[in-house]
């Protein structure tokens, strides 16, 4: 700050301004976009919080958020790769290199097709529009996954790992559908997995002070005790009956019910303070289905479900009405309980039973769609992936890309798959000639399967280019066994839900990139050295 008492600012106009930011972009694309792909390779990154200093990853997030350029203006643009990098990674859990990928090719080809000429804004308005058409044909021509798909998806996330496929599609097979996978490391060098009856809940913890593992921002209790009730605990006095056991003891707590922002606070205060083993999360949803809900729950876990609708007094409840479960992983949106197997399965699958005779009885689309996830929300189970490694390095480094995999395999299950190898995006581009914003997406659809190819030593030609595009719909190459054919066939296959996040999030950053025209950052001054 001056002695004026405001701050100096560097200000940046038109092609000076653009040409800065692309200088950012092309410097973080080019450390992201040689990890895409089977022939993808591994980046060093100076670690200074890790054990050796060192990171190595393959994983485009991971490279990503490492990047810092000394230009602010520079800078400013790899922000916004990571921001489109980090939404795709929060939507779909993968795809992130992609994204980086089509905004770098969008942003350099609206460069060099935007003039002055044109109207900028309808431009960009008919590029948002043109999106959207491409992400519908995209979810018309995908398909379904079955147990080989799944598998496939596994292998082609992990990079191509047969090994980390094959777990990873024997837990899908054995929790199902609607049950979780989750990773932990290992403390050997294997890699193998556990399964178990779990529950998921879609809320998250009540504060981010219950944190207990800050690398995956979760609160991770096992052996713990699970408190379930409706009423809501404004004061600690009110449950001050199973509190001071459990901490004389030095036992764990998960409270699900609703808390007074008094009572949360105090809760996190000793957290962090006393080493308190202990972690709030609010009841799912609203309503007259909340209620059946956490009956669910306090079954699952064979806790006394406390609940204002019957009267009933928080300050009568003693331990011997808490329920139990061997694991609890609560995240920022969403819980996983990890339950025993004890005899309530038989009154779970009691409950179950119940909900299916209520599932026929019912005409109402709404209540059918309710009970079937209540029934898929019982019945799923939790499978546990544990990660080893010779070295923290290799440990750290293979944990990313089981990371990778158990993301896309979930929304594979979710939206389904489309062909892979960037081949999907490949033939949206196949008649985009003729407006400037069809220009610009041909351009930048085409850019992820040249970058697979180019990581492999292979350029696309002019005649690759048209069986690609005239070809049938999954037509492509497969850079491993060096044979054209059906990517589905040949196991080359992306989970929708990825594709389609990493376009729409790179459309996004792109635009807001293309429609700049002025950038303001603070005044550096640097000292020689």
């Amino acid at each position: 700050m001056s002695e004026l008492g405001y701050s100096p600012k560097d200000l940046k106009f038109n092609e000076e301004a653009r040409e800065k930011l692309f200088k950012g972009i092309e410097a973080i694309a080019s450390a992201v976009k040689s990890t895409l792909g089977p022939s993808g390779q591994t980046v060093l990154i100076e670690s200074p919080h890790h054990t050796h200093g060192i990171t190595v990853t393959k994983d485009g997030v991971t490279v990503a958020k490492a990047v810092e350029l000394l230009d602010p203006v520079e800078n400013l643009a790899v922000r916004m790769m990571k921001e489109a990098a980090d939404r795709t990674a929060t939507s779909a859990g993968d795809g992130t290199t992609t994204s980086i990928v089509l905004t770098e090719a969008l942003v350099k080809a609206g460069f060099e097709l935007i003039t002055s000429n044109e109207n900028k804004t309808e431009v960009l308005r008919d590029l948002v529009s043109e999106t959207k058409s491409i992400i519908s044909n995209l979810k018309k021509t995908s398909k379904k996954v079955s147990g080989k798909t799944l598998r496939d998806v596994a292998i082609i996330s992990a990079n191509n790992d047969t090994k980390i496929g094959a777990i990873i599609s024997e837990v899908y097979s054995k929790v199902g559908k609607t049950g979780v996978v989750t990773i932990a490391n290992s403390q050997t060098s294997d890699t193998y997995y556990e399964t178990t009856d779990g529950l998921k809940i879609d809320r998250g913890y009540t504060s981010n002070l219950f944190i207990n593992d800050h690398r995956k921002d979760e609160c991770m209790l096992e052996d713990t005790y699970v408190l379930v009730s409706d009423a809501e605990i404004s004061n600690l006095l009110s449950i001050e009956n199973i509190l001071k056991p459990i901490i004389n003891e030095g036992k764990r707590l998960l409270i699900i019910a609703p808390c007074s922002q008094n009572v949360i606070n105090t809760l996190a205060a000793n957290v962090m303070k006393n080493g308190l083993k202990v972690c709030a999360i609010a009841p799912p949803n609203f309503g007259y289905k909340q209620h059946e809900l956490m009956q669910d729950i306090a079954l699952s876990v064979n806790a006394t479900y406390f609940s204002e609708k019957t009267g009933d007094d928080l300050s009568i409840m003693s331990v011997s009405d808490l329920g139990h479960a061997a694991k609890v992983i609560v995240g920022r949106d969403s819980s996983v309980i990890v339950k025993e197997n004890t005899e309530q399965s038989a009154m779970v699958s009691e409950r179950v039973s119940e909900l299916r005779d209520a599932y026929n009885n019912t005409n109402k689309k709404a209540d059918k769609e309710f009970i079937l996830s209540r029934i898929a929300s019982l019945t799923g189970g939790v499978g546990v992936i544990y990660v080893g490694g010779n070295t923290d390095l290799e440990q750290k480094e293979l944990y990313d890309r089981v990371d990778d995999a158990v993301c896309a395999v979930r929304s594979a299950l979710e939206e389904g798959i489309v062909p892979g190898g960037g081949v999907a995006l490949y033939k949206e581009s196949l008649g985009l000639t003729g407006t400037i914003a069809q220009k610009i997406l041909s351009s930048a659809l085409r850019a992820p399967l040249k970058q697979i190819w180019l990581n492999a030593g292979i350029e696309v030609k002019d005649e690759d280019s048209e069986a690609i595009l005239l070809s049938d719909i999954d037509y492509g190459y497969d850079l491993k066994n060096l044979d054209w054919g059906s990517m589905y066939k040949m196991g080359i296959i992306d989970p929708l839900k990825v594709t389609k996040s990493a376009l729409e999030n790179a459309v996004s950053v792109a635009v807001t990139i293309l429609s700049t025209n002025a950038i303001i950052t603070m005044a550096r001054t640097y000292e020689a050295k």
